[in-house]
């Protein structure tokens, strides 16, 4: 049975229509399609640490993460919006399964090379493929949280779209980074297509520019370790992840090659 990676963003979370949770709900009985879904919550996370009044700071773009906002970390990603998913889909599917990356050994991870800077920020080093396909060969839709475990126990924050292309590439499937729009967009058109090449150029004229540089920087790494398609595709669009798996023009694909699609 083929699974397909689905990545959301913490910030599309509240916006994704009742159709798209039906839609992955029942891909199995529709397509013969086990779906994985991996969130993130940096949004949620900085509303609740100015709420609890935890001092947050950035360097780089990356969030000093602290024992103390790891708790809250930990609290808005593997409860509120790890939960909020898992009740959105049970609508559809009573086979959900929220986890962590902490749950099951899910993931381990190293400090990142910045870590004396900005704390307990991992990237993934293994991912226990075992306990993953035991989910879905059983019917379970994992929601996974991009939390993981080190050797020593400590956990770690992880940036959920290097979670997504971890498991990804552990389970040899394709990666959705779902999205609020239709695509990587150039005057107004949908770019179906694009390589390293022309990704390159693209973030060089400012077409690819803020959030969306590391989620094509994220999907050429997963291709480069063996994910065999990755895309960014709309949530919002009824119909948008049918069409895709259908092989249509719809969203932005991104491979290795040259190849275009019409």
């Amino acid at each position: 049975m083929q699974t397909i990676v689905f990545k959301c963003g913490g910030s599309i979370v509240d916006e994704l229509p009742e159709s798209f949770f039906k839609m992955l709900g029942s891909l199995k009985e529709s397509h013969g399609i086990a779906p994985v879904i991996v969130h993130g919550g940096g949004p949620m996370i900085s509303s609740k640490l100015k709420q609890l009044n935890v001092t947050s700071t950035f360097i780089d773009g990356l969030r000093v993460t602290t024992n103390e906002v790891l708790d809250v970390v930990e609290m808005v990603l593997s409860g509120a919006v790890n939960k909020q998913i898992v009740r959105k889909l049970s609508q559809f599917n009573t086979k959900v399964m929220g986890v962590s990356g902490v749950d099951g050994g899910l993931l381990k991870a190293t400090p990142v090379k910045k870590a004396s800077h900005i704390g307990y920020v991992g990237e993934v080093t293994a991912v226990n493929h075992d306990f993953l396909t035991t989910l879905t060969t059983n019917g379970y839709i994992p929601v996974i949280s991009p939390l993981a475990l080190g050797d020593d126990a400590q956990r770690y924050n992880v940036n959920a779209d290097m979670v997504a292309a971890a498991i990804a590439e552990s389970l040899s499937a394709p990666l959705l980074f779902i999205s609020d729009i239709p695509g990587v967009k150039k005057a107004d058109h949908v770019l179906h297509h694009l390589s390293p090449k022309e990704i390159e150029a693209l973030i060089e004229e400012g077409t690819i520019y803020g959030g969306m540089i590391p989620k094509v920087q994220s999907a050429l790494a997963a291709l480069e370790k063996g994910v065999p398609e990755v895309a960014i595709v709309s949530g919002l669009e009824e119909k948008a992840i049918h069409q895709f798996i259908a092989g249509e023009a719809v969203g932005t694909r991104i491979t290795l090659s040259e190849v275009s699609y019409v």
